[in-house]
């Protein structure tokens, strides 16, 4: 399970406080996936990262009771300067997995041509956000961050491939999602939530989340 207990974050813009989080509690458990709506700048990749634990919370506690992954399009992880076989194999090594299957996984998915054995540093952002989610995918976790869902991808194979094989995991393991966008939410989730104004408000379902997204945003 993730859990969030009393937790809040802000930041100082220069000219005022944003708050992301106000003593926010919430909990996911394993085999029920979550999709949060948030309207952009309201902190959609903070809480993201809060989940990964790549940032710490002002105030409150995380508790991570499983394997969470890094958020899709993260690469934190990776080096620039050699390729993504090399990455490939790196990363496989850290989580205690076999390097040829992650580098072949990863290969497939991609579809890079050459490209897989070159430099990450010459990759557009749109091959390196297809590395990263292959990557990802290509790794065990019980929990699967995703920021935004698909990676700005035009590559129509991978995108198919890409989410094909989330549909897939959707039996085995748990998806947190978050998007501004209600129609991202609807391949992945059955409950959601909405985040706004530093509160997050849990729904069992995403229509009466979409109800209040609405009224909100559009209202």
């Amino acid at each position: 399970m993730l859990e969030f207990a009393n937790v809040s974050k802000s930041f100082w813009t220069g000219t005022q406080r944003k708050v992301i989080l106000d003593r926010v509690s919430f909990r996911v458990d394993l085999g029920k996936s979550l999709g949060i709506l948030a309207p952009n700048g309201t902190g959609k990749t903070t809480l993201i990262n809060m989940m990964a634990g790549l940032e710490k919370p002002d105030e409150g506690e995380i508790r991570r009771g499983c394997n969470i992954s890094f958020p899709l399009g993260f690469m934190g992880g990776v080096v620039s300067k050699v390729s993504a076989m090399e990455n490939a194999r790196y990363i496989a090594k850290l989580y205690q997995l076999d390097p040829d299957y992650v580098e072949s996984f990863c290969r497939w998915l991609c579809n890079l041509g050459e490209y897989f054995d070159q430099p990450l540093g010459t990759y557009s952002s749109g091959m390196r956000a297809r590395f990263s989610f292959a990557l990802m995918l290509a790794l065990d976790f019980d929990i699967y961050l995703i920021d935004e869902g698909m990676p700005g991808s035009t590559d129509a194979e991978f995108n198919r491939k890409a989410g094909a094989i989330l549909q897939e995991r959707l039996a085995t393991t748990t998806i947190i999602i978050v998007s501004h966008q209600p129609r991202t939410l609807e391949k992945f989730a059955r409950s959601a939530a909405v985040l706004m104004n530093g509160k997050l408000h849990m729904f069992d379902t995403l229509e009466e989340a979409k109800q209040l997204y609405d009224y909100e945003t559009q209202g």
